[in-house]
């Protein structure tokens, strides 16, 4: 009888639960059908399950078919829980992804298959509730086939039309089809595993119906794996008993595991006391677990949640993060030492909850998917350990990466000691972590002591230079190394290891990320406007709304920062009758990184514990040698044999400040080189002083050369706290108030205006040019920055005009004023637009007295 681990997937609240209690009762493993509603499922046996209707935790069950036996994974729904579900993955053969047949493909549902997509688990699908108001089949199938996989097809009734269908639409059954007229349940069962077909079945978990259809395709379609002889398992999951003891989750991939049997051989001590045959609470205990067989083993401490045995890799990190990260607020007798070692005993059993301590302030902070999960995070604290914990200071779990690449170099050399390591750090894809690797030779550096950095590289949690955040999609490669013959000692590389990789950091481009959230909003069509506007407010992109009766649909996606909280507000403006469902979607640029930046004031040369300097020996005593000097001190040759630290060009800043010009003309000489300039353009710039007088100063005019001035329109609204505050309510009117501002200051100037808007967020925009009372409009492309059009704009204006920009932006301000444009800040213009309008004002004033007309002199 063959063996399949099957997993049951879905959004929450789909009916996952519900349908693997049909699934016992149906084959007569449990006496009576459970309710989640009802609080006595056969799976959902925590309590804090019962009491919020949810799964929290994955659960085992099983039961057998015709020809098969089964082991069932309940998974949590909950995308605070989406990192629990995912580890499960890596243990499955098939899963069963449910869709609930009102709501169609939802956003989790998304995410769901794309992990299955990732970890090549074949799939059927089951779409539940058909018992409830739906658009009915077709459609549903439709909506599966546009936003899953043109790879899916109806299994209810096996028809000519079902045989011709699946043989269009699957290319490996295609040739069976033409000879045939059918197609053998074989060459479906092998397309099925090579994820080439989705089994799709409709019913209603809740009224056993369908079940029996989906339960018969189980036993019908799938195929036991083939286990190697060699032994093999991998570890999904790390729980505890009533009782307290640790209990290791594994499936036996090869071979098979025995009571008794030692895990490690340097440690003699670990291994397995009793293997436990889980279903639901209840459990039975087996002296020997064969292939294919999930198992809870105790008595082994030293592995985690994606550890492998025998032939098995440990698995690489999760897919999903967490987003929010929280202090913890202890009552004030509580044990330090005995808190941080309950929060670390609860690390080690929930998949993505990450604990850290700060040891200068003694705090705990943790970081989690979501406040629900904090929610049962604090009950199990108080529960388990009788601890009495508040979670405060909530932030978003930001992360670094880097732009462009650099060798770092690290050298541990105090007295009788000694190591010297270069790493290149390269950018890697986003979502790719961090990979490590060696082109070093083993006649350079022994194959022991390469062993040992990619150990210390992978054994830290490597943090930026920004805001110390943990770094991730980097790709670090060990380029050279040295040891002494016979002071080196293995935490000298270490040492040497930690510093390369901090060395590196200080001299590259660092990015600032922060989570995304993918979302699907329905909102009545009536808010559809309101909606759209809050989007782009927020800086998140969407796609153009999808109508479905009297109610729109916009999928996008936005940073978790401003997204949180944003289901409280559709609630509020659609009077609750729209709502918004959230995904986890990754990291990206953070849209703020200078504002986190100075709220987090981090001080990278001032964090000790990862320290950018490099300690070097002379005479007798050594001595630290400063990150941006250790090039000259350095032992060994880098890689590009260039030996200046090559300073980062547009790394976020850690504090504002207004540059004169000719300090913007001096970084950018030395950044890009002297600046020639035609001999009509080496005016003198005017310097005019607001404080001393209401008038400004006349700069000596450019010969006969017409003016264009380039206006950065968000730049200037976030400067001026008018326009911020009337931002707040309405960018429209934003929009429109500067835009009428900027019109009357041009009929009193006479110059030409361009007016920037960026829309590089919105998704399938085209730039567009508007003609507004005689000044320009711009709004950009998708995917192009009003920063890039005014780079571009002024730099071939420069060639025949004179030509001003107004922005704060102090990077685009060196750019710019490099290409030959004068520059103004944001500030600057507001005083100029204050006093044209205090000239327009007493020109109309004199005109309506009948006076004579004043000629009053505006700076060009």
């Amino acid at each position: 009888m063959k063996k399949i681990t099957l997993g049951i997937l879905a959004h929450v609240d789909s009916g996952k639960t519900t349908l693997s209690e049909a699934l016992l009762y149906n084959t007569g493993e449990i006496r009576s059908l459970g309710r989640v509603d009802h609080k006595n499922t056969h799976l959902d046996t925590n309590y804090m399950e019962k009491d919020r209707g949810i799964t929290i935790f994955s659960h085992q069950a099983h039961f057998k078919l015709s020809d098969a036996e089964i082991t069932l994974l309940d998974t949590p729904g909950h995308v605070d829980f989406s990192a629990e579900a995912e580890r499960t993955l890596s243990v499955l053969d098939y899963a069963v992804l449910l869709i609930s047949a009102p709501e169609k493909v939802q956003s989790h549902t998304k995410t769901l298959w794309d992990l299955l997509s990732h970890y090549s688990v074949p799939t059927f699908i089951f779409i539940n509730k058909l018992d409830l108001e739906n658009e009915g089949k077709e459609a549903i199938l439709s909506d599966i086939r546009e936003n899953l996989t043109p790879l899916c097809a109806d299994f209810s009734a096996l028809t000519d039309e079902f045989y011709e269908e699946v043989a269009t639409n699957t290319d490996c059954l295609f040739d069976e089809y033409i000879k045939s007229g059918k197609i053998s349940d074989s060459s479906l069962t092998e397309a099925i595993k090579e994820r080439r077909l989705f089994p799709c079945f409709f019913g209603s978990a809740l009224k056993n119906n369908g079940v029996d259809k989906l339960a018969e395709a189980l036993s019908a379609y799938t195929k036991e794996p083939i286990y190697p002889e060699a032994f093999g398992a991998r570890v999904y999951k790390i729980t505890e008993d009533d009782k307290g003891q640790r209990l290791t989750h594994m499936k036996i991939t090869g071979g098979s595991l025995k009571v008794k049997t030692v895990i490690s051989e340097d440690n003699p001590a670990e291994k397995i006391n009793e293997l436990r045959l889980y279903s639901g609470a209840g459990y039975k205990a087996i002296p020997e677990a064969s292939a294919g067989q999930i198992v809870a083993a105790t008595g082994i401490t030293s592995l985690f949640s994606g550890s492998g045995l025998g032939f098995e890799e440990d698995s690489s990190a999760l897919l999903s993060e967490p987003v929010f990260t929280y202090t913890a607020a202890l009552p004030p007798s509580t044990d330090i030492s005995y808190a941080l070692s309950a929060f670390k005993k609860l690390e080690s059993e929930e998949t993505k909850l990450s604990v850290s301590f700060n040891e200068d302030t003694r705090k705990i902070s943790v970081s989690v998917m979501g406040k629900i999960q904090l929610e049962i995070l604090k009950r199990q604290l108080s529960e388990r350990f009788s601890i009495d914990v508040n979670f405060e200071s909530c932030s978003i779990y930001y992360k670094e990466t880097i732009k462009n690449t650099v060798e770092g170099v690290g050298h541990f050399e105090p007295l009788r000691h000694y190591a010297e390591v270069h790493l290149l750090i390269e950018p890697g894809k986003r979502g790719s972590g961090l990979v490590f690797g060696t082109k070093v030779g083993e006649d350079l550096l022994s194959r022991n002591w390469q062993r040992l950095i990619l150990t210390h590289l992978a054994e830290k949690t490597h943090r930026g230079v920004l805001t110390g955040a943990p770094l991730t999609d980097v790709k670090i490669t060990l380029v050279n190394g040295k040891a002494h013959l016979k002071h080196t000692e293995g935490g000298d590389f270490r040492q040497a290891t930690y510093r390369a990789v901090r060395q590196g950091l200080m001299q590259a481009e660092s990015v600032l990320l922060e989570p995304y959230y993918e979302f699907v909003l329905k909102v009545p069509s009536a808010s559809t406007g309101r909606a759209m506007t809050d989007l782009d407010r927020i800086g998140a992109s969407f796609s153009p709304p999808e109508m479905l009766d009297s109610i729109s649909v916009i999928k996008g996606r936005g940073p978790v920062s401003v997204l949180s909280e944003y289901p409280d507000t559709v609630t509020a403006y659609t009077h609750g009758l729209g709502s918004i469902s959230f995904s986890y979607g990754g990291y990206d640029e953070c849209l703020n990184p200078i504002e986190v930046i100075e709220k987090k004031n981090y001080d990278p040369e001032g964090d000790l514990r990862n320290s950018p300097d490099s300690v070097f020996c002379s005479g007798g005593s050594g001595f630290t040698v400063k990150w941006d000097e250790v090039f000259t001190h350095m032992h060994l040759p880098l890689l590009s044999d260039k030996k200046e630290v090559l300073a980062p060009l547009s790394a976020p800043k850690r504090e504002k400040k207004d540059y004169s010009d000719a300090e913007l003309l001096e970084i950018f000489e030395r950044t890009y080189g002297k600046i020639k300039r035609p001999k009509e353009r080496r005016e003198e710039e005017r310097v005019y002083d607001y404080t001393k007088s209401e008038k400004p100063q006349k700069a000596k005019p450019y010969k006969n050369l017409p003016t264009y001035l380039l206006i950065d329109g968000y730049n200037v609204i976030y400067s001026w706290s008018e326009l911020k505050s009337v931002s707040s309510d309405s960018f429209d009117a934003a929009r429109q108030l500067l835009a009428d501002k900027i019109c009357n200051y041009n009929a009193m100037e006479d110059i030409n205006i361009i007016l920037v808007f960026d829309a590089y967020k919105v998704k399938g925009k085209h730039r567009e040019i508007e003609d507004y009372n005689g000044i320009k409009i711009v709004y950009t492309r998708e995917a192009e920055t009003a920063d890039s059009y005014i780079e571009k704009t002024s730099k071939e204006l420069s060639k025949e005009y004179r030509v001003k920009v107004a922005t704060s932006d102090n990077l685009e301000q060196v750019i710019i004023f490099g290409h030959g444009a004068v520059r103004i800040t944001a500030d600057e213009l507001k005083k100029d637009i204050e006093y044209a309008e205090t000239a327009m004002r007493r020109i109309i004033s004199e005109a309506s007295d009948g006076g004579a007309t004043s000629t009053i002199e505006i700076k060009q």
